[in-house]
């Protein structure tokens, strides 16, 4: 079984129901819609997976669809599909973000290559924020005096340069570097500047 769900959505059922069959039958999980509408109305975006848009919908287009998704903050990875190829478009789409642009009728091998693409780069995705979440959730637990001590630890400084800098004693710097260790669930210096170099890289 793929991981991730397929939301795919075109208004011509008879393409519907196919692309459907054919994507169950590889193993996804398909969500399909013939409206944008209906579309916008069940999206479920705590779904892993990705967006499969017919470019030439009825009610929408599907690059005004994909550009709805994006104002609301929904970054769905997504692959569009198309009746007629022009390069124009299809300039257009992949400027927007798009995985693939795909011209009808579409190529099975093209088109589940290009959805295991997305939805492997939704996942990976998704795992970043959560890491990223999950540090500044780290980051939050921290004092002040414990967040200027985690900023001299990435920079390099010794226990006793942060001690002189920060006018305090270098016993209670090795206090409070035990404190952010244990706090930023790391057991080395080498992991705490692999997590935080990003967001240090221009502290002091």
């Amino acid at each position: 079984m793929n991981s991730g769900r397929v939301f795919l959505v075109d208004d011509d059922a008879s393409v519907l129901k196919a692309l459907t069959r054919l994507l169950r039958e590889t193993g996804f999980e398909v969500s399909a819609f013939q409206s944008s509408k209906d579309f916008l109305l069940h999206h479920d975006m705590r779904m892993p997976g990705c967006a499969v848009l017919d470019v030439g919908l009825g009610d929408c287009n599907g690059l005004d669809l994909h550009r709805t998704l994006a104002s609301n903050g929904y970054m769905r990875p997504t692959v569009f599909i198309t009746g007629r190829g022009d390069i124009p478009t299809g300039v257009q789409a992949m400027k927007s973000g798009a995985i693939d642009f795909l011209t009808k009728p579409v190529q099975e091998t093209d088109l589940i290559e290009a959805i295991r693409k997305a939805i492997e780069y939704d996942l990976r995705d998704r795992e970043e924020s959560a890491k990223v979440a999950a540090t500044n959730k780290q980051l939050a637990s921290l004092t002040p005096r414990e967040r200027e001590v985690l900023a001299r630890v990435v920079a390099g400084r010794l226990n006793k340069q942060i001690a002189a800098e920060l006018g305090i004693s270098e016993k209670t710097i090795k206090v409070h570097r035990g404190r952010v260790m244990a706090k930023m669930s790391v057991r080395s210096v080498a992991d705490l500047v692999r997590i935080m170099e990003p967001d240090f890289a221009d502290a002091e």
